[in-house]
């Protein structure tokens, strides 16, 4: 069990310089937690007295502490440490659809925005980024056609700069003068707390509560809804998976089919 922990520890570090801090610490409290309920044989690790503890939760909770108790082992592997795993056993859960902002509400939203809002907001859904990325993003790696993104797992990809968000960035960098990163307050980088605040603010003046996510959102819906390659989508969200962005494809076809009920004769009043 000692070895364990001490893995464990070098595990969060690793996390600790690598992911965001929001990840690290939703990783520390779910390993931490579930390292005492580990049955320990040689090399036998068995999870099922932690599942049985979790048991009770939602299915897509139990899904998300079993995925990081996975690359926790996998870290281990990785480093030359092999164990047989029990209790390990995938969950299946139902895909949720995503819950974009509407364009017309975003549009509102940057009437009212200042320009270092207007300036958050646009780059987020004007490049369809995580709100780490965001956070992350340097000046240096904003060109003039292209900006240069870091994703989860340090992947690069880059991603095409529209003319407007150009000239905005441009406006933004000659009245803030931000020295390293994007975003910064008194030379150091926004935490992804002030983000979501300076997100929040225009929002709340016309009555919406946003999420950055759900920019990001925004951003893959009015790509696929306005004819994009589902493959450059993918790409440019960073996705791994293709899979993963094709849930936009089904709330395409949930829109569509809402649309189709509403002008239905059958279906109207």
């Amino acid at each position: 069990m000692e070895f364990l922990k001490t893995q464990l520890d070098n595990y969060l570090k690793y996390i600790q310089n690598t992911k965001s801090q929001r990840t690290y610490k939703t990783y520390l409290s779910v390993l931490k937690e579930a390292i005492d309920y580990m049955e320990i044989d040689d090399n036998h690790i068995n999870i099922t007295p932690y599942r049985l503890k979790i048991a009770n939760q939602q299915r897509k909770t139990i899904a998300k502490k079993i995925s990081i108790l996975r690359s926790f082992f996998k870290y281990l592997q990785d480093n030359g440490h092999s164990f047989k795993i029990s209790g390990d056993e995938q969950i299946s859960v139902p895909k949720t659809l995503p819950k974009p902002v509407l364009l017309s509400h975003i549009i509102e939203a940057l009437k009212v925005a200042n320009l270092y809002e207007y300036t958050v907001i646009a780059t987020i859904f004007g490049l369809g980024l995580r709100i780490s990325e965001a956070r992350e993003l340097k000046k240096a790696n904003i060109k003039q056609d292209w900006v240069e993104v870091v994703g989860k797992g340090n992947k690069t990809r880059h991603i095409p700069l529209p003319q407007p968000l150009q000239e905005t960035i441009s406006k933004f960098i000659q009245m803030y003068h931000p020295q390293v990163y994007l975003f910064e307050k008194d030379s150091k980088q926004l935490t992804d707390m002030q983000l979501r605040y300076i997100i929040q603010k225009p929002f709340q003046k016309i009555g919406i509560k946003v999420t950055p996510h759900q920019l990001r959102h925004s951003f893959a819906t009015e790509l696929i809804n306005n004819g994009a390659r589902i493959n450059d989508v993918s790409e440019l969200l960073g996705h791994e998976h293709l899979s993963t962005t094709q849930i936009y494809t089904k709330l395409n076809n949930n829109t569509k089919l809402n649309n189709y009920m509403k002008a239905h004769p059958l279906c109207t009043k």
